[in-house]
């Protein structure tokens, strides 16, 4: 594996290149649970084999390339029909690149110095699993505005084939980063865990040690798509799962492994099983995706942040969500109940929309999140809706 180290701006590619790209790789802004993800730059060297890179057709593009200029970037996010000032989160770089690859942070430098410029305050993520130095973080900590969180990525897979980056790598970035947090925070992002391959009492034990550097920690399964399965079978990797899935698989028995260990043992860090449950926990505040309505999300939560979102959380008015619904292009009936809100015919960029304009779940009627399987795949469940069977 090699990673560039040049420090001239990233090539940006010809139109006639772009246009020979997937298209959903070619469209910068993809809205996602986490946030409105900024993706101008593709490319990337580190080879990991669960990337979903696959799903873009573009694993083999290694080398870094730009779709536009940092500044036009910036200007197709801020004007995004979705995008909110103050509100909307932000995601930079998180589908198709690692944001803090040598060549390429200069780039994030620039939008996010600009974003800042510009005195928003929204939510940012970066997730990355490469190195972070101290002077970065005092990049880091020069933007006084936006409020920002940098995620790292550790699964601590010892397989080369699966994971070529070493994770020592992200746990000294992590250490780092915390060690010079001012301004910003910084969350494990313990993932993707796979039962068998790196759950082990010593991979959990690293986690705990780890989380001991973190403002928060995240936990979470595998995305395993057709795409990602071919790969694995075309590159004689042990199959994790006997079939793919749309949401994230994190079996009952892993999670409930990593809860033992968590509840059995008082020096572990804050841990959660939400991006944005662990984000708003860095920085004080409630869930900005309104998760408290899905109470048993909550049960590892600590006392204060329960208590944050407990009083953040309002069941909006069915009025105007049905009139924002109907606008998006919303069918059949729009419900409120005690969890969610529940809609038909919107794809998941304006449920997220909803989701954040009104700090509350909003979920497809005919994709249901079941009970206790937090949104996650039924596989590995002991049934469909995530209860205990006799």
């Amino acid at each position: 594996m090699s990673v560039p180290t040049q420090r001239r701006p990233l090539t940006i590619l010809s139109p006639d290149k772009i246009g020979a790209l997937k298209p959903e790789l070619a469209d910068v802004i993809e809205y996602r649970k986490s946030g409105l993800s900024l993706n101008w730059i593709v490319g990337c060297p580190l080879e990991c084999g669960y990337c979903v890179r696959h799903l873009f057709d573009n694993f083999e593009m290694k080398v870094p390339r730009r779709l536009m200029s940092d500044e036009e970037a910036v200007t197709r996010l801020v004007t995004h029909p979705y995008f909110r000032a103050h509100k909307t989160p932000i995601q930079l770089l998180n589908r198709a690149t690692d944001p803090m690859l040598p060549i390429v942070k200069p780039h994030v430098f620039n939008v996010l110095r600009n974003l800042d410029g510009q005195g928003l305050t929204n939510h940012v993520l970066i997730i990355t699993r490469w190195r972070v130095s101290p002077e970065d973080c005092a990049v880091l900590n020069s933007f006084t505005n936006l409020r920002l969180t940098v995620l790292v990525t550790h699964s601590n897979i010892a397989n080369p084939a699966i994971e070529p980056v070493d994770s020592r790598i992200a746990a000294e970035s992590l250490r780092t980063l915390c060690e010079h947090a001012e301004r910003y925070r910084t969350v494990l992002y313990w993932r993707p865990i796979v039962p068998g391959l790196n759950d082990s009492d010593a991979d959990i034990e690293r986690a705990r040690e780890l989380s001991q550097h973190a403002h928060a920690t995240v936990f979470t399964g595998l995305f395993f798509r057709e795409e990602i399965a071919s790969y694995y079978e075309s590159h004689g990797l042990p199959m994790p799962y006997d079939e793919t899935a749309r949401r994230k698989i994190m079996p009952e028995v892993a999670e409930q492994r990593i809860l033992d260990a968590f509840e059995g043992d008082g020096s572990w860090g804050a841990m959660f099983r939400k991006t944005s449950c662990g984000v708003a926990y860095a920085h004080g505040e409630a869930d900005y995706n309104g998760h408290f309505g899905v109470r048993e999300l909550c049960d590892i939560c600590p006392k204060e942040q329960i208590a944050r979102c407990k009083a953040a959380w309002v069941k909006p008015d069915l009025a105007a969500v049905t009139q924002e619904a109907r606008a998006l292009g919303a069918t059949g009936e729009v419900e409120i109940n005690d969890r969610a809100i529940v809609v038909e015919g919107l794809d998941e960029p304006p449920r997220y929309f909803l989701q954040h304009g009104f700090g509350y779940q909003c979920h497809d009627r005919d994709k249901p999140h079941h009970h206790r399987q937090h949104g996650r795949a039924p596989i590995g469940w002991k049934a469909g809706n995530g209860t205990e069977t006799a």
